[in-house]
């Protein structure tokens, strides 16, 4: 009788084993991972704000982070972090914070940067032929 106990918690303990081992998926190869953000409004970001110089872009995650940088013809320096946060092309995928060196900008000209970047990133999926 306490042999079939024994066994059975044997057995369970040996089963949770097995599965704190993992699922039995075989692991994705470095480099293979999927993106899971839409390449372009990454694209699009990268173009408009090109006048600014990148601190980092990590397409993994969508974050593009810059420094402070003056638009052509303007007095103003200007940073940016955008994130793109879906793989689709959509304007709620795209979060830009612009700020410059007395705080946020005014809501109008974050909008008119967004609208920018979504006009371009529709530039590019037509030239790309993807519609």
């Amino acid at each position: 009788m306490m042999f079939g106990i024994w066994r059975k918690a044997l057995a369970i303990v040996a089963l949770g084993a097995l599965v704190a081992c993992g699922s039995g998926t075989p692991p994705t190869p470095r480099g293979a991972e999927n993106v899971a953000v839409n390449r372009y409004l990454w694209a699009a970001s990268l173009d408009v704000l090109s006048f600014l110089p990148v601190q980092s872009a990590d397409p993994f995650t969508g974050v593009i982070t810059t420094g402070f940088g003056t638009p052509p013809g303007s007095g103003r320096a200007y940073r940016a972090t955008v994130q793109v946060t879906d793989p689709a092309m959509d304007a709620r995928a795209l979060n830009l914070s612009l700020l410059t060196a007395n705080g946020p900008v005014a809501i109008e000209t974050q909008r008119a940067v967004e609208d920018a970047i979504l006009a371009r990133a529709r530039q590019l999926r037509i030239a790309d032929g993807a519609l």
